[in-house]
């Protein structure tokens, strides 16, 4: 049985399509919590993330079905990873700078950074940190200043913060203004997220 969509709904859906970012993504690394991924799939939706990558070798796949999850993974593609040469070649064959999240001596503020240009940012396990395959493939790392006594972020709070600083780079850049899916892409999305 089909299902019915209001003319409002195809213009909401159109609308939000039409500022999807293809070439601004995350990659969650071995992200234990399902409730942080999760949060980290609201910001993504929320800042016009298209689609992320979930790499996970050492800790088990989250489970998104839970119901705090359930509006933002129907709208954030997500591909699967277990390889991590693989997936640092496929995205910078797709033209994007890949950075990790981390403190090292040689991390840059999030301010630094270009977003206005394809870009990976992986997003390092809660206790571990990045993953020593990944970061051996990966050198370039940013970190977001903090004032306190604390460390770091939650790692869904960091993704928010990072994408903000992303979306307005982008939008002062008129990014949003025109879709960066080409007409025969969101011919082609269209009708699959018509009915979600």
């Amino acid at each position: 049985m089909s299902k019915q969509i209001t003319e409002a709904r195809k213009r909401r859906i159109d609308a939000v399509l039409a500022r999807r970012q293809k070439d601004l993504t995350l990659v969650m690394d071995n992200i234990w919590d399902p409730h942080n991924v999760s949060a980290v799939l609201r910001s993504c939706d929320a800042f016009g993330v298209a689609g992320v990558h979930l790499y996970y070798t050492d800790s088990q796949w989250p489970d998104l079905a839970l119901k705090s999850s359930g509006s933002a993974t129907k709208w954030v593609e997500r591909t699967e990873h277990v390889d991590a040469a693989e997936m640092v070649a496929e995205l910078k064959g797709r033209g994007m700078r890949v950075l990790r999240t981390g403190f090292s001596d040689s991390a840059r503020p999030v301010m630094d950074f270009d977003f206005t240009k394809p870009t990976a940012i992986i997003l390092s396990n809660e206790h571990r940190g990045t993953s020593p395959d990944l970061a051996a493939l990966v050198p370039d790392e940013i970190y977001i200043p903090m004032q306190g006594m604390v460390q770091s972020f939650n790692v869904s709070v960091a993704a928010a913060i990072i994408l903000y600083q992303a979306f307005t780079q982008r939008d002062a850049a008129g990014m949003y203004d025109e879709p960066s899916f080409s007409r025969e892409e969101l011919e082609s999305l269209k009708p699959q997220w018509y009915m979600r």
